[in-house]
């Protein structure tokens, strides 16, 4: 009778919890995410801020090392341009294989690991003893981990925005611009304090804090899925161990309890039930210690073959990215513009030098003034594009071609006050990086946006891994940086004109769509 007891409790209880987990089940399903639009997506924005901060305002401000390398190796500004080329190259050229991460790992895990090798790059080189030690340690160690922080920084925010991703785009990347300022301002006090050596020491200290802004990159999911992993543990324990430790062995020692103590014939073995309960427990532990062991190894496998999966049609299948003609437009305009974009960054300080505005530059560098300005211009580009009345497509080319301009007229002004001019010019047009995940969205959709702002950032690489040794090799040639900015002034035209291209090219994607549909009809 007491076996029968309970057995009919422990079926009332799950009766009733069963009500209450459908009714609680319902709202969550339907129930849109909060954290869309506010509450968490404002952490992505302050964790993609540092992320900017950190790795792209460091990058921005090599000039500074620039020089201090040229002053302690002696080579060509040719050779020694390779070392911050090679590092911003990097760090977009392996964007799509970045991207095959994401899918595979998630933007979290992804970033972290970037984080430790990006200070670990810098620690390395502070032991350099030549510019070719450099390459591997900054520009090929340093590079891959910023790249595997930068491209999960973006599309975490882009994931998180749906009404306001220009906006949160662009408050996210004027991390830039501070970036700029204040690490240019950073190396230089330390440079000047402890030496080069010993500043990239204590640069790859604070460049760890990218773990910390990785911890801050939840999946907008985490929450529903830990609470429904924790329902199924909790089944999954039930229906293992509940039959067989409270219901089959409790039932079968109240039965011989009551049996005993009616006849009055014999004593319970205390130590042997104890034995028996306590082998059961132990075989019931193991064998749940092994389903989860199957169930970790289960999962990651699934997630490696979707992810491998998604990445090889995204570039390879027939959903490729690159049968979208506008979109290979974009890339064409991504491998020629870059390198007119850093190479001011680089080489300015010396420009600033051959013109003779040392003493005012150091009063108020003009890097300082591009970054300053460049905060405003993602901050100002991000909301038009954001408003219905304008178009980010427009307000992406406009932008592009007041940059494209001002680098060609840069060399022919000789006064500090022309010359901040034009860097102020530079530094607001060059806001268009806050409209660039938000075009490549629109072209792409939200689920190939990884993949594709992956492709976008790889082609930068290459423009920019190219341009600043090729503006180098042209000085060394030349004695003068005038050609050099000529020459990417012009390949930057070149490129906006595949950007001015879309139109066309968005029509006849439009006609053969049509024409694809309408047998079907």
């Amino acid at each position: 009778m007491a076996f029968i007891q309970h057995r009919m409790c422990n079926r009332r209880a799950v009766m009733e919890k069963e009500p209450e987990k459908s009714v609680k089940g319902r709202p969550e399903t339907k129930r849109a995410n909060p954290n869309i639009d506010g509450g968490w997506a404002w952490m992505m924005v302050l964790s993609s801020f540092l992320v900017h901060l950190l790795v792209m305002g460091s990058q921005m401000a090599l000039g500074i090392l620039n020089m201090e390398w040229l002053e302690e190796f002696g080579q060509s500004r040719g050779l020694t341009a390779w070392v911050s080329s090679l590092s911003m190259g990097i760090t977009l050229i392996v964007g799509p294989f970045i991207g095959l991460f994401i899918n595979t790992c998630g933007c979290r895990k992804t970033t972290m690991i970037g984080g430790f090798l990006t200070s670990l790059g810098w620690v390395l080189s502070a032991y350099a003893t030549s510019v070719h030690f450099l390459f591997i340690t900054f520009g090929v160690t340093a590079g891959i981990g910023s790249g595997m922080v930068y491209l999960p920084a973006v599309v975490m925010v882009g994931q998180y925005f749906q009404k306001r991703r220009a906006l949160a785009q662009g408050l996210s990347t004027t991390g830039t611009g501070f970036g700029t300022f204040l690490i240019t301002v950073l190396l230089k006090y330390l440079c000047a304090e402890f030496g080069w050596r010993n500043a990239m020491i204590i640069q790859g200290a604070v460049t760890l804090n990218l773990c910390v802004c990785g911890a801050l990159m939840r999946p907008l999911d985490q929450v529903e899925k830990n609470w429904r992993d924790c329902m199924e543990k909790i089944s999954d324990h039930k229906e293992i161990s509940g039959p067989t430790l409270l219901d089959n062995e409790d039932g079968k020692a109240n039965g011989v309890l009551h049996e005993e103590v009616k006849n009055g014939t014999a004593t319970v073995d205390h130590e042997t039930s104890c034995n028996k309960e306590s082998t059961i427990n132990e075989m019931v532990t193991k064998d749940m210690s092994k389903l989860g062991i199957l169930k970790t190894v289960t999962r990651m496998t699934v997630a490696v073959r979707s992810g491998c999966r998604a990445w090889y049609s995204s570039y390879f299948g027939t959903a490729s990215l690159f049968t979208n003609k506008v979109f290979v437009a974009f890339v064409f305009w991504a491998l020629l513009a870059y390198c007119s974009f850093v190479i001011p960054f680089i080489h300015l300080p010396e420009v600033v030098k051959l013109y003779g505005v040392s003493e005012q530059n150091n009063i108020f560098p003009l890097t300082s003034i591009i970054a300053i300005v460049h905060i405003f211009g993602k901050i100002i580009l991000g909301y038009l594009g954001d408003l219905p009345c304008v178009s980010a497509w427009n307000a992406f080319i406009v932008s592009n071609f007041t940059l494209g301009v001002s680098i060609l007229i840069l060399p022919l002004m000789h006064t500090y006050t022309s010359l901040a001019l034009v860097c102020a010019l530079i530094g607001f047009s060059s806001g268009y990086f806050s409209l660039m995940p938000v075009v490549t969205e629109d072209l792409v959709g939200i689920k190939q946006l990884a993949n594709a702002y992956g492709i976008i950032i790889c082609a930068n690489g290459i423009s920019a891994l190219l341009g600043p040794p090729f503006a180098g090799w042209i000085y060394d040639i030349t004695q003068k940086y005038d050609y050099s900015f000529y020459v990417c002034g012009l390949l930057y035209m070149v490129g906006i004109i595949c950007l001015l291209l879309e139109p066309c090219l968005k029509s006849k994607n439009e006609l053969s769509e049509k024409s694809n549909a309408s047998p079907e009809v």
